[in-house]
């Protein structure tokens, strides 16, 4: 079960596509601005090098950890230690491996594990902090859906991507 760094890095880059579709005024920009106060003259007075690199650098970070999230044998990676400790772990690591290695490694399955994930993770933590900060449902709705549709895309390439 290698390690693929284009999928980690493609996924990470996916969360940029997504959002410059989500956000386009045509779609959810126009109502996520109405929704946050943020006018188009405010957006433009932005540091969009900064924006960009940082929502680059926190978009790996979190596409480093889908594998965890999507891909089946990461849990039995974690029971030997990690891949450091492979070489000493027992024979039934092997034997599982030998069986299983690419059982639900699929495009498919991973969109599914990324959506779960969107789902039961960024809704709730998003909506928690849009409550908190008084926000409306239409914005926690949208950036919840945003964090599911990149999710589930990050999750199908992670997975599906060998």
């Amino acid at each position: 079960m290698p390690f693929n760094p284009f999928a980690i890095l493609v996924a990470s880059l996916a969360t940029l596509l997504v959002g410059f579709v989500w956000y386009n005024p045509k779609v959810f920009g126009t109502i996520w601005m109405n929704e946050t106060g943020i006018t188009e003259e405010k957006a433009k007075q932005s540091n969009m090098l900064k924006i960009f690199s940082l929502t680059i650098f926190f978009s790996l970070m979190l596409a480093f950890m889908v594998p965890a999230l999507v891909i089946h044998q990461m849990g039995a990676l974690g029971m030997v230690g990690g891949p450091n400790l492979v070489a000493t772990a027992k024979p039934s690591y092997a034997a599982f491996l030998a069986d299983y290695s690419d059982a639900f490694r699929t495009f498919k399955h991973g969109a599914l594990h990324g959506f779960m994930t969107g789902i039961f993770l960024a809704l709730p933590m998003t909506a928690i902090n849009g409550l908190f900060e008084h926000k409306s449902w239409k914005y926690i709705l949208i950036t919840a859906g945003y964090w599911t549709v990149s999710l589930t895309i990050m999750g199908a390439i992670i997975c599906g991507w060998k």
